[in-house]
């Protein structure tokens, strides 16, 4: 195998590695958005998500900071494995027939 096909290959399993624990992050934080509802002067949040063909709404309190960050992680997680399968389906074309 020449040096740029190994090179490839090397390049495809950091990519399996990535997406791996990208689908490992995103299986621990939360789905779905945060809305806020206000009522009597204060702010009221609940995160919505789907479960199943249901919209879920559950109540998560008015101090939501940290929750705030966890979906934007999840957020830029999922950005990062649709970077990385167009990536992967890049290399499997160019491994394809020379390994």
């Amino acid at each position: 195998m020449n040096l740029i096909l190994e090179t490839i290959a090397k390049e495809k399993n950091r990519i399996e590695y990535q997406l791996e624990k990208y689908r490992e992050m995103i299986a621990t934080l939360p789905k779905g958005t945060l809305s806020g509802i206000k009522r009597c002067g204060h702010t009221y949040y609940y995160l919505k998500y789907r479960e199943g063909g249901k919209v879920v709404s559950k109540y998560v309190g008015t101090n939501v900071n940290e929750l705030k960050s966890q979906i934007e992680r999840r957020r830029h997680a999922n950005a990062m494995i649709k970077s990385l399968e167009a990536e992967l389906k890049i290399a499997n074309k160019a491994l394809e027939g020379n390994v």
